[in-house]
């Protein structure tokens, strides 16, 4: 699976982002997805998955701001990032794995480049 994550960029506090990972190599339908962010000096952060059938998790630090989901016909998942905060900034990543999944970075296999986001105060 090769995994490509855009959408990132600048933006002041209270404002909004949405990020997409589009997925391709092979069926995308089976995957878990997730979104893990990492901020200069810090370990990489989980931010929220959600399975082929739709479950989803989020960080505690994103419950009620971040909203993930996915299109299955576009090979595509999306977090949309509202009410932003100078905390929010850092390089957001998107992986993929299947089988049983979870919050922690070793339950990935697949991981895009990365995208940064920048929220100004």
């Amino acid at each position: 699976v090769q995994l490509q994550a855009s959408g990132g960029g600048l933006v002041q506090a209270g404002g909004s982002l949405r990020l997409s990972c589009a997925a391709s190599g092979r069926s995308f339908s089976t995957e878990y997805m997730g979104w893990f962010r990492q901020a200069p000096g810090k370990e990489r952060e989980f931010v929220a998955l959600i399975t082929f059938s739709r479950i989803i998790y989020y960080g505690d630090s994103v419950k009620g701001r971040f909203t993930i989901s996915r299109d299955n016909a576009k090979n595509t998942v999306y977090l949309q990032m509202n009410s932003l905060k100078p905390e929010d900034t850092a390089v957001y990543f998107c992986a993929a794995g299947k089988g049983n999944y979870g919050r922690a970075p070793p339950f990935y296999d697949y991981w895009g480049q990365g995208t940064q986001v920048t929220v100004s105060s």
